[in-house]
């Protein structure tokens, strides 16, 4: 064997792990599609064609099953109630957070390791465990069946994990920054709200895409509290949606892709900020 074809053999062969790990991604990729294919196309389809044909593609398409949704007073009152929740929501947990980061990372005071290792216990408990005590609390507190519930509940799971992450970014912001700020007249909730936000900006978007994608999407805590039709959030709706219209699953899939939309949207305006909040590890002066 000449030199030249050694050099091609090892070239190969080191381009096979590569190769593998990109045949299994399509299968992952095309196994992840197939689902939203099939929901996209019968969106636009007959019951019948969803039943018999759910694989190929519409021909032509039939909208009045987008449209028939799109004129549902429910349908919009879902996405307002679904917004309202997912803004108060991530308002609350961003500036909660960012108080308490912000005092236990810049502040000394006794118990302040004790208070950050308390927080941290709430990342052990989602709230599909907690449920059953969080209900109990939310009716001695008269918050079922009332929006206000869903956000406090929301805020409350979301701030552990809000707090790590602002607490570490915190923690990485030069001292001598805090102390420059105190000599020329500055006060804590100053340097707080002057200078430590708009340099956290990067950790305060993560806290608030990861807030914002939590709210919106939680089916649990809108199931267990809300009672009242016209305060359904879009999950619960949904779900709702698809026991009313069981049997026309082109109906279903048509409200399914239209409520999938504003997440949609949500997602590609929030991505950036949440990668560079992740992978921001330093202060660039």
């Amino acid at each position: 064997m000449s030199e030249d074809n050694r050099y091609i053999n090892i070239g190969f062969r080191r381009k096979i792990p590569v190769i593998i790990k990109y045949i299994i991604l399509s299968i992952v990729l095309i196994i992840i599609l197939i689902p939203i294919v099939i929901i996209l196309f019968g969106s636009v389809k007959t019951r019948g064609d969803f039943l018999t044909s759910p694989y190929t593609i519409p021909i032509p398409p039939r909208w009045e099953n987008l449209a028939e949704v799109l004129k549902m007073n429910t349908f919009w009152k879902m996405i307002l109630n679904s917004t309202l929740v997912t803004a108060a929501t991530t308002i609350g947990t961003v500036l909660i957070c960012s108080l308490s980061s912000f005092a236990i990372a810049r502040m000394k005071f006794r118990g302040r390791t004790f208070v950050f290792n308390f927080l941290t216990l709430g990342l052990m408990f989602p709230v599909t465990i907690a449920i059953l005590p969080v209900y109990l609390a939310a009716r001695k507190l008269a918050l079922v069946d009332n929006l206000w519930g869903v956000i406090l509940i929301h805020t409350a799971f979301q701030l552990s994990f809000g707090t790590v992450i602002l607490n570490n970014f915190f923690k990485s912001i030069p001292s001598e920054l805090q102390d420059a700020s105190y000599i020329d007249g500055c006060s804590a909730f100053g340097f707080y709200w002057h200078i430590l936000v708009r340099l956290s900006r990067p950790a305060l978007a993560t806290v608030a895409a990861i807030a914002a994608v939590f709210s919106w999407n939680d089916l649990m805590v809108p199931l267990v509290l809300l009672n009242s039709e016209e305060l359904w959030t879009l999950p619960l709706g949904t779900m709702q949606f698809q026991g009313q219209y069981g049997t026309d699953w082109a109906m279903v899939s048509a409200f399914v892709i239209l409520s999938a939309i504003p997440a949609v949207i949500l997602y590609l305006f929030i991505q950036r900020q949440l990668i560079s909040g992740l992978t921001a590890g330093s202060i660039k002066g």
